[in-house]
């Protein structure tokens, strides 16, 4: 058997966008098997059975087949290396922890080349996981040795360092539910939720309604509880120490036992808890210094520590801490012990996804010092039976949500408010959360700004809770009734073609502005911001259409695409309000996306149609049979426009359920439902003066079509007509000016 040489990536493309693919971004990969197009799977010895051997989980995959196991038939009927590989990758995301279950692998009009895709969430996971799916593959073929350990590993490692964290991806997923999209604005936990001026940005569990002042003062626990104190919530009394001797001498005064703990600090890191003796006390303030700016000794209250999660005003989650002890078989050292009896427990772990931290005894002075208040090291061996305590806090992951007594409830609420927070952690001890909190002597000891949710979406013990839902809704409250606004989205209009589409993009904002709209334009003549040219260069590509989306300015936005920023990048929004189709034309000047025939761009602008909401409309050239026989792939409306109104398409689609359609009839231009035809003036009139316009009646029809299904009144739509201005203004900003977000 030969040795074959690498399958070389000719190219590799990240789709942002929707796309011929799908509506989600993909990695699309150009591959050249060479030699192995000679190949398929069942022709390779031994392949076959070192790949299922190095990823069983692929007896998971469905395939075409559409059952498990469906691919490893298809392994053993034969098929190329190029759908091979495509499911290694899905695959090795998989085992990564970013579920991965769309791909795609065809063929292209070049022998042994073919276009592979698959779903990614962020592209340089997706390079990454390629690149050892590529290694792994050419291991098999050629029974080399490979690690496949180590290259999930390294696909993990990319994961956890680019993904969004959990807590700013259970609010993304809760938002998609609602169908509002988003935007990441940056590498980290930055999230734009929505589009324009229809926005809300979140920076993991803190929204944009969360002010800098609250949190500021939530930082200051010493200014939080005098805030609280002031406004009869329970807390516990404290004083801030500047030595180990100013801490002791707090405790006596303060009456013990105490509780030392840094006064800024999160995430109970630094917090000691229950100390009743001057040495315990002393080496409690070193372990705290370092955590915060000051040190905080305040009276220990009794009880369990709890997390009650306040969205909007509301309890919406809580959860309950442990203490977190060993128990000694007369053997092992502590250390042995907890890594046996605690560390072994698969809900620990180092990364967020984990509920539970693991414990390094090495490292963790809150342990240490744990240890020492009970006369023992990490290299003692406690006695059969003995408990050894080695947390009192920070293991807060009992979910405890359907206990909380309104009293406490209503006490965690006025917390937050007091403070100014719309999204806060509330620490609270308590000994019984199921009873008001006065009559047990609880108290609130800290408000969090910024708190973690993965404590509520993967207790330890009991339900998860829906917090990304509480935080979305509280984003974009529930609107009930027909007529509510579909949230986070502004009104979007995607112009796709080559004839006319500029006219018709800029035609089509031109009416919006007269309706009251800040509008935002990205066409081939430039970027326009409620018709005041910030760009003069040519804007009808997905960044152009991205600064239009991301502007917070922006209450609609009119955006030209065509079919190379389709097959480049994909769609800029993921759905919008309506969708033009004006022709099919310029199929010979994509050879490089193997676009060989006029057939083929029907795959490539259906996408346009393909994301057309379900309240939305597309606009379809009914003079084009390839643009009109669309209309069946629209989710929305279709209205159809033509010079001809007795084409045999505009005539069916009128018949057919009261079917839309904008026409020129007897030198007018009307709007026709079913039978019923309004005008809205003569193409003369309309166009007197704008001999631009006049020559081109097929981009006027279209442009009228795309206001009406934007509900513009259709005497707005004639005056508008009449005062649009075809010739594009020249820029009012330097050319490489910068959009205001």
């Amino acid at each position: 058997m030969p040795t074959f040489n690498d399958i070389q990536l000719l190219r590799i493309n990240y789709l942002r966008g929707p796309n011929i693919w799908t509506y989600r971004p993909v990695l699309e990969v150009w591959l050249d098997l060479g030699a192995l197009e000679d190949y398929p799977s069942n022709l390779l010895p031994g392949f076959n059975e070192r790949l299922t051997a190095w990823l069983p989980a692929l007896i998971e995959h469905h395939c075409g087949v559409g059952e498990r196991g469906g691919f490893l038939q298809r392994l053993q009927e034969g098929t190329w290396c190029g759908h091979v590989l495509e499911h290694i990758v899905i695959e090795l995301l998989n085992l990564a922890g970013m579920p991965t279950g769309f791909g795609q692998t065809r063929s292209t009009s070049q022998r042994g080349v073919y276009r592979m895709v698959f779903r990614a969430r962020e592209e340089q996971v997706a390079r990454v996981a390629l690149a050892q799916g590529h290694r792994l593959i050419m291991a098999a073929i050629n029974d080399q040795p490979f690690d496949v350990q180590a290259a999930v590993a390294l696909v993990r490692t990319e994961v956890d360092d680019r993904y969004l964290g959990p807590s700013t991806a259970c609010i993304v997923t809760a938002a998609g539910d609602r169908g509002i999209p988003h935007i990441r604005l940056n590498d980290g936990n930055l999230v734009q939720l929505g589009y324009g001026a229809s926005q809300r940005r979140i920076w993991t569990a803190e929204s944009e309604y969360t002010s800098a002042i609250a949190e500021g003062i939530a930082s200051d626990k010493d200014l939080t509880k005098s805030l609280l104190k002031s406004c009869g919530v329970p807390i516990p009394e404290g004083q801030i120490v500047n030595s180990p001797e100013e801490a002791w001498e707090a405790a006596q005064d303060i009456g013990l036992p105490v509780v030392v703990k840094p006064s800024d600090g999160n995430h109970g890191r630094g917090v000691t808890l229950d100390l009743r003796k001057q040495e315990d006390i002393e080496a409690a303030y070193h372990v705290a210094y370092p955590e915060g700016s000051d040190v905080m000794v305040e009276r220990y209250i009794p009880g369990d520590e709890h997390r009650l999660l306040v969205v909007g005003g509301k309890v919406v989650a809580a959860a309950r801490g442990e203490v977190v002890s060993i128990t000694g078989n007369g053997r092992h050292t502590v250390r042995e012990l907890i890594d046996s009896q605690l560390n072994s427990d698969p809900r620990r772990g180092h990364e967020e996804e984990y509920p539970l931290e693991l414990i390094d005894v090495a490292t963790d002075a809150k342990v240490q010092l744990e240890l020492k208040r009970q006369d023992l090291t990490p290299e003692a061996v406690p006695a059969t039976g003995q408990q050894v305590v080695v947390q009192r806090n920070g293991n807060v992951a009992v979910d405890c949500t359907d206990e909380v007594h309104p009293d406490v409830a209503y006490i965690a609420q006025l917390a937050a408010k007091v403070v100014g927070l719309d999204i806060a952690g509330i620490d609270m001890v308590a000994q019984d959360i199921s009873k008001p909190l006065h009559s047990q002597g609880g108290a609130i000891v800290e408000v969090n700004a910024g708190p973690g949710l993965l404590m509520h979406l993967k207790p330890a013990v009991g339900a998860p809770r829906p917090v990304g839902q509480a935080i979305a809704e509280h984003l974009f409250p529930i609107e009930e009734g027909e007529d509510a606004p579909t949230p986070g989205r502004i009104p979007v209009v995607g112009v796709a073609g080559r004839r006319g589409t500029a006219t018709i993009a800029r035609l089509v904002a031109w009416l919006l502005h007269l309706g009251g709209h800040f509008t935002g334009l990205a066409c081939r003549e430039g970027m326009f911001m409620n018709e005041r040219c910030v760009d003069t260069r040519d804007s009808a590509h997905w960044a152009g259409a991205h600064r239009l989306l991301v502007s917070q300015m922006v209450q609609a936005a009119v955006i030209e695409n065509d079919a190379r920023v389709i097959l480049q990048d994909g769609l800029a929004y993921d759905r919008c309000t309506v969708g033009v189709v004006t022709d099919m034309d310029g199929f010979d000047t994509l050879a490089e996306f193997d676009i060989q025939e006029p057939a083929q761009m029907t795959k490539v602008l259906r996408t346009q149609v393909d994301v057309v909401l379900e309240q939305g409309a597309a606009v379809l050239n009914a003079a084009e049979p390839q643009v009109a026989e669309l209309a069946p792939l629209c989710d929305g409306d279709v209205i159809l426009y033509a010079v001809d109104p007795d084409l045999p398409a505009v005539v069916a689609h009128r018949n057919q359920d009261q079917g839309r359609a904008v026409l020129l009839h007897d030198g007018k231009v009307v709007l026709a439902t079913g039978s019923s035809e309004k005008s809205i003036g003569t193409l003369e009139r309309l166009t007197a003066g704008r001999e631009a316009l006049a020559a081109d009646v097929p981009t006027l029809l279209a442009a009228v079509a795309a206001a009406w299904a934007l509900d513009i009144a259709p005497d707005l739509i004639a005056a508008g007509i009449k005062t649009f201005e075809p010739a594009a203004p020249a820029a009012s900003t330097p050319r490489a000016s910068v959009l205001p977000l």
